[in-house]
């Protein structure tokens, strides 16, 4: 950072180092700014904005004693007046829109605001897929500090059985040392505030996974060829988001029985039409015994059944899958990639 060095002109008072350069920064415009911008750490941004927030307006005279050493045509320059609409402008495109608010809270006056204030206008389905990678005492935790209106809204996105543990864990929470919460709130700063941005294409390939995952089987596969040739590493992230009939068999034991739970078995047995020996196996031994029988039995027959009825009752049961890891009762697109049977 530069150091303080007295700039006068017509009796102004002198400028510190941290004044001088966004005095300098805003007179610079964007373009050249924000080049300089991001050789900047974190916190010297920080400082500088804090400083140009306050800067009030500088004339075109203390203008000319700080830049003379660089440009000479500054001394015709207009007034700068340095404000925190101005800076934001300023810092936008070098820094994410959370980093800079977090920034911009500070010389606000909302530096005080606590992060599990901030972290309680996230959606309730982040928080809800974050608290579920993590140990259920640290969840439980976090759903004691984040305002009750939002611990609620995630408890109703989490598994009932995780949703009653975790309960019973905030009843008989103690309290944590100071260090240790620090050290937590530092963590959940860099995975909230920071990451966040970060994740936000990931929301958008997600949505955009869910509308595929409606669509038929050709049309899915239509567009994600048409979209490898324009923007290959989006329809790569896509593929590994999508969730078809096919991927049951990548599923776990444990979690196929679980879907198939769920499936009445007159549903089954349309969705089986047309599979091979293996992936029918696959699935049966999810099942039941007495309902695996009933479901051979019928397979047996060979009755044909129209192909509209057979891809609906496949698209049910994929849909079932979804709607079920979304609320962490499975996980789907793991990482072992098994052989697709159908």
């Amino acid at each position: 950072m530069v150091a303080s060095f007295p700039v006068r002109a017509s009796g102004a008072k002198a400028m510190k180092g941290p004044e001088r350069v966004a005095t300098l920064l805003l007179a610079m415009g964007k373009p050249a700014a924000n080049r300089i911008l991001k050789h900047f750490s974190e916190d010297e941004i920080r400082v500088v904005t804090k400083s140009a927030a306050q800067l009030g307006a500088v004339s075109p005279a203390q203008i000319e004693a700080l830049v003379d050493e660089f440009a000479s045509n500054f001394s015709n320059g207009a007034d700068v007046i340095g404000s925190v609409a101005h800076i934001e402008k300023l810092l936008a495109g070098v820094l994410s829109p959370e980093q800079i608010a977090d920034i911009l809270s500070d010389v606000a006056g909302t530096a005080n605001r606590s992060i599990w204030e901030r972290i309680s206008t996230v959606s309730e389905s982040a928080i809800a897929s974050y608290l579920l990678k993590e140990h259920p005492q640290t969840a439980a935790l976090i759903l004691t500090k984040v305002k009750p209106s939002c611990a609620a809204k995630v408890m109703a996105q989490l598994p009932q059985p995780l949703r009653n543990n975790l309960m019973r864990r905030m009843l008989s929470m103690k309290p944590i040392v100071d260090e240790t919460m620090k050290n937590i709130e530092r963590t959940l700063h860099e995975d909230f505030m920071v990451n966040f941005s970060k994740n936000a294409g990931s929301d958008t390939h997600a949505k955009i996974a869910d509308i595929i995952n409606k669509m038929e089987r050709e049309h899915m596969e239509d567009v994600l060829t048409s979209l490898s040739t324009v923007r290959p590493k989006s329809a790569e992230i896509l593929r590994g988001l999508l969730f078809t009939f096919d991927d049951i068999v990548k599923l776990t034991p444990r979690d196929r029985t679980t879907l198939f739970d769920q499936v009445p078995p007159d549903r089954v047995v349309l969705a089986l039409k047309g599979t091979n020996e293996e992936f029918r196996k696959v699935v049966l031994a999810a099942l039941s015994s007495r309902v695996r029988r009933m479901i051979e039995h019928e397979l047996s027959s060979k009755e044909p059944s129209p192909q509209r009825d057979i891809t609906e009752a496949r698209r049910s049961i994929t849909d079932l899958a979804l709607d079920m890891a979304g609320r962490g009762e499975i996980v789907i697109n793991s990482e072992t990639e098994d052989e697709s049977f159908v």
